[in-house]
């Protein structure tokens, strides 16, 4: 299997821990650099109001099975937790596109790292991504404490 990256992410995040623990819950700004030979696809991504960007985690560790989420004292499977410790440290973040400036995406909600690897952006669809009545596994069982 090989990956291989179309881009990278400019962001204020320098270090793992600058990052915030969802992009979505802050209002930071960062661009998304398509490399030039990837640039072409970018086409119509302006009819968009929001992407969903998959990166590679290169910071992350791999090797753990288990993390434990902010306000949990329990560990829990990595792979029911949004950890970015994980065997492929994918990340997957939904972003406002706030302009694209050639092969520059301006977003809002990317919690990235400064010069991580962009994998591939697709557009999300309200139709298709949004599933109203999806619960949040473990953590209902927390709320209802």
């Amino acid at each position: 299997m090989e990956c291989i990256p179309i881009g990278v992410v400019r962001s204020p995040y320098r270090e793992r821990g600058d990052a915030p623990r969802q992009g979505r819950l802050v209002d930071t700004t960062a661009e998304i650099h398509i490399f030039e030979e990837f640039a072409p696809g970018l086409q119509n991504v302006e009819g968009s109001s929001h992407l969903i960007v998959l990166y590679w985690l290169d910071r992350a560790e791999r090797g753990l099975l288990f993390a434990t989420p902010p306000g949990e004292s329990a560990q829990k499977g990595v792979f029911s937790t949004r950890s970015p410790a994980r065997p492929n440290p994918i990340g997957l973040g939904i972003v406002d596109l706030i302009s694209r400036s050639g092969a520059v995406l301006a977003v809002r909600g990317l919690d990235a790292l400064d010069g991580t690897p962009v994998l591939d952006i697709k557009p999300y669809s309200p139709e298709i991504d949004c599933i109203p009545a999806a619960t949040g596994g473990w953590r209902i069982k927390r709320e209802e404490r």
